[in-house]
């Protein structure tokens, strides 16, 4: 990618073809070794919908992410860091339960950071979205040292 001027931007896009967004966003980028997410949702990537279950919803949500990092071609173990953004404190219970399930040491888990906020993506029905900072290592070595 190169910017106005010519020159090569240090920013490169994480596609996932089932992720886009509606809007000029991407899904995320990366930088040098760290990785951006956008807000990753709960919208079934086969249907491009929302499903009204909470469970399900972000249950997908999670499953997103997991598409979202292999994408970016790196795992769960280089997370650094969540913000979980909550139509509804009620949900935080669901997303605990995720959460745990992907990161089930509680001695090795990424910091995270939990908002109830009216989501703002038309979506009357969207529950969460999902931000993540990631740290990688140097591109083709999924590892960290």
């Amino acid at each position: 990618m190169t910017t106005a001027d010519n020159r090569i931007s240090p920013r490169s896009r994480i596609f996932h073809p089932r992720l886009e967004h509606r809007s000029p966003i991407p899904a995320g980028v990366r930088i040098g070794d760290m990785i951006f997410s956008s807000a990753i949702t709960g919208k079934d990537p086969a249907t491009g919908r929302l499903h009204l279950d909470p469970h399900t919803q972000i249950s997908q949500a999670f499953t997103n992410l997991d598409s979202f990092l292999d994408a970016a071609g790196i795992t769960v173990d280089h997370i650094g860091h969540m913000t979980v953004f909550l139509q509804d404190l009620a949900d935080r219970a669901i997303v605990n339960q995720e959460w745990e399930r992907r990161f089930p040491d509680p001695d090795n888990r990424p910091a995270r950071h939990a908002i109830v906020t009216p989501l703002a993506d038309f979506h009357e029905e969207l529950r969460v979205q999902l931000e993540i900072i990631a740290v990688a290592t140097p591109r083709g070595d999924r590892t960290l040292e």
